[in-house]
């Protein structure tokens, strides 16, 4: 009974991971085409540019959007699953009315803020005006974001896929040609017809479950300041966790140039991307899961640790094909002139095989309500983050960002086990051991390959490290989940149809 118990779990956790990671590489394959364009026709210097506004709009966003995005859900959520629809259509009033009240807040401060977030990323001409002008898109993201929120909250699950595919196919179709026709002078118009893009998609989703109402009476807003408390701890994160995104990148600016800009993003993006197709389950399928388990114990660190084996089992021999294949990644998804970045994505890769450990223990103190914990957490990391960036930048170049973010990770995750051990008993498992130590040194060996100057050499190396990869972790999966069995059950009902 308990094997057929720990097969569901792992099943489960297969099954939706592959569902959302799914849809993240279809987002993948159509954000390839995109970035694949926007890179040849800006180059390293605009897509720098790009990666400039990108992160100052994240830092204003994430600053003035009150948590709602995260906050809001579980108002939402409890209505819902109480069954209670006049409660739910009252808070879901109430999440719009906040909505638009954090767009004016965030698209004020973007205008207030214009000068100084030119003279802090800049050191030469004014581009003030610039940075007014992303100060729309801040309060179309904060529409959308309070839209999806409630979208999450009523289990919407299919809709939010949708709404992510379209989306990133009217990003496509709305980027390409105006860069194509102005260059570098259709940035700022090209994030803001994306961002109206994706509010319209995702209002007209939301708005067929929930007809627009809203009201900015005090009582009514005063029934939103305890959501807004609970948000508070992510804001503080968010602003942080953006402005450690902006303070390197302009630093990287400033101590280098916007060709390094755009290498350190371009790096950046293909391996955090990549391993989103594992990770995008987490906050759908994976958080809820843990919030809903009571105390600390067994079952807890159960829960965590199940997830992060089948997360280092997924990712690994990706992680490994990744590294193996960019020499023809690089140049796929950009352009030759992206070639200097490729070993610092080489290296990135072990800061995302160490993430695939770290993220499931981090959710304990989101999933347990503790935003002290939380908060304090991601300002450690942050703070290490920029420090290391800046000083392996100065020493080794663009390679030494991808080290400091491998060493910020080692350490984060030492501190990250120490504590929730102290505040939730959370220990690694041995089984969660023995996988790390299983493709971790497959992982090293991989990157060694990566130094063969013969060429056939590299690839064969290469190639037989990522298959015994793949080879270990099928059969590590089939014993858990019964893997074979459920895609056999899968192909006979699709030929029966």
């Amino acid at each position: 009974m308990e094997k057929e118990e720990r097969q569901d779990s792992y099943s489960h956790i297969l099954k939706y991971t592959g569902l959302f990671g799914g849809v993240q590489g279809l987002n993948i394959l159509v954000g390839i085409v995109r970035t694949k364009f926007v890179a040849l026709l800006l180059g390293p210097e605009g897509m720098g540019l790009l990666a400039l506004f990108n992160s100052t709009i994240k830092l204003v966003s994430e600053s003035t959007n009150l948590g709602l995005n995260m906050s809001a859900v579980r108002e939402i959520s409890d209505a819902y699953e109480n069954g209670d629809n006049e409660k739910l259509n009252h808070t879901v009033k109430l999440i719009r009315s906040w909505s638009v009240i954090t767009a004016l807040l965030g698209m004020f401060l973007c205008l207030l803020l214009s000068p100084w977030l030119d003279r802090w990323s800049f050191t030469w001409g004014n581009h003030t005006l610039h940075y007014a002008m992303l100060s729309p898109i801040i309060a179309l993201m904060a529409i959308t974001g309070g839209e999806l929120a409630i979208l999450k909250g009523v289990r919407q699950l299919r809709h939010l896929a949708a709404i992510s595919v379209y989306n990133m196919l009217a990003s496509l179709v709305i980027t390409v040609p105006l860069i194509y026709l102005w260059g570098e002078t259709a940035i700022i118009p090209s994030l803001l017809f994306v961002a109206l893009a994706q509010m319209l998609l995702t209002i007209y989703c939301s708005y067929r479950q929930f007809p627009l109402h809203l009201s900015f009476s005090r009582p009514l807003l005063g029934e939103g300041v305890s959501m807004v408390k609970l948000g508070v701890a992510f804001v503080i994160a968010g602003i942080f966790g953006s402005g450690v995104d902006f303070i390197i990148r302009s630093h990287l600016n400033n101590a280098g140039s916007l060709d390094i800009v755009g290498m350190f993003n371009a790096g950046y993006m293909m391996t955090m991307t990549y391993g989103g197709l594992v990770f995008s389950a987490m906050e759908t399928d994976y958080f809820p899961r843990l919030s809903a388990v009571t105390g600390i114990g067994t079952r807890l660190n159960e829960t965590v640790n199940k997830q992060i084996e089948v997360s280092i089992l997924l990712l690994s021999p990706m992680l490994m094909a990744f590294m193996v294949g960019l020499p023809i990644l690089v140049p796929l998804l950009y352009s030759k002139a992206f070639m200097p970045v490729m070993s610092m994505g080489q290296v990135l890769v072990f800061a995302m095989f160490i993430r695939a450990i770290t993220l499931p223990i981090e959710y304990l103190p989101l999933a347990k309500g503790d935003s002290g914990s939380y908060l304090l957490m991601e300002t450690l990391y942050d703070i290490m983050v920029v420090v290391l960036v800046v000083v392996c930048f100065h020493f080794w170049g663009l390679t030494g960002t991808g080290v400091a973010l491998v060493v910020a990770g080692v350490l984060n995750l030492i501190m990250v086990l120490l504590y929730m051990h102290y505040k939730y008993k959370y220990v690694l498992s041995g089984t969660v051991v023995k996988y790390t130590l299983m493709h971790l040194p497959l992982l090293l060996f991989a990157y060694m390959a990566t130094c063969l100057k013969v060429e056939w050499m590299y690839w064969v190396v290469g190639i037989l490290l990522v298959v015994l990869s793949t080879v270990i972790s099928l059969h590590v999966l089939h014993h858990k989940a019964r893997l074979w069995d459920s895609l056999k059950n899968k192909w006979r009902a699709r030929w029966q149809r």
